[in-house]
């Protein structure tokens, strides 16, 4: 382990130990002396970090998505509505000894513009994604070049369908914020999809669809 990861650990450890008195029951003064709290173990507390900090089968679930992806994409901006189409590739990337896989997004995306007419513009967009250990939760985060927001996403996988559901919520107005799902169905090592759903208040509907195809 490396010096920085020791003395984070035991910043974290010594923070709790001086944390947890503060929160101890005060002693009784009208009846026998109590005994004093059990203070936890150290050397316990960082056996369990450390089993905690180490990436398992979950994480070798979201490892299969690693590699170079082409995609073709469409959005709806309302049920009735003809969906937008657009294409563009995303690269996966493993980092931090397979705990997290960074996705890189490019393409083109249609958007009306000030004479009212669709145009395609670049697109770019950021994902970061995870299983918690310590929530026992998938993680997943996005952001792009179409806002300044953070959108985070918790969820949970299915083995039965190899699919993983993430649910949240998301701001796109101050006020307006909206139910989230996502599914992300992981049909083989060379293809998968990603459904977005959305409850702006009126019930859920499908915004977008992505469908992905490895590269050679």
């Amino acid at each position: 382990m490396n010096t920085i990861k020791i003395a984070s650990l035991t910043a974290a450890l010594t923070a709790a130990f001086m944390v947890a008195p503060l929160f101890a029951e005060e002693p009784k003064t009208d009846g026998p002396a109590a005994s004093p709290a059990a203070k936890p173990d150290e050397k316990e507390m960082m056996a369990k970090m450390m089993e905690m900090a180490k990436p398992g089968d979950n994480h070798k679930i979201l490892a299969d998505m690693v590699g170079t992806w082409s995609y073709k994409v469409k959005f709806w901006m309302a049920p009735d509505a003809p969906p937008s189409e657009s294409s563009g590739t995303t690269v996966y990337k493993s980092i931090m000894g397979g705990r997290y896989v960074i996705g890189d997004v490019s393409g083109k995306m249609e958007m009306p513009g000030a004479d009212g007419k669709m145009k395609k513009v670049e697109f770019k967009g950021m994902s970061i994604d995870a299983y918690d250990n310590v929530k026992q939760k998938f993680v997943s985060t996005w952001i792009d070049n179409m806002g300044t927001g953070i959108m985070m996403l918790e969820g949970s996988y299915d083995p039965a369908t190899q699919s993983l559901t993430y649910t949240g919520t998301a701001e796109m107005m101050p006020g307006m914020t909206s139910k989230v799902r996502q599914v992300v169905k992981l049909a083989d090592k060379k293809q998968h999809s990603l459904e977005y759903y959305e409850d702006r208040g009126q019930g859920e509907m499908k915004t977008m669809e992505i469908n992905y195809t490895r590269k050679k």
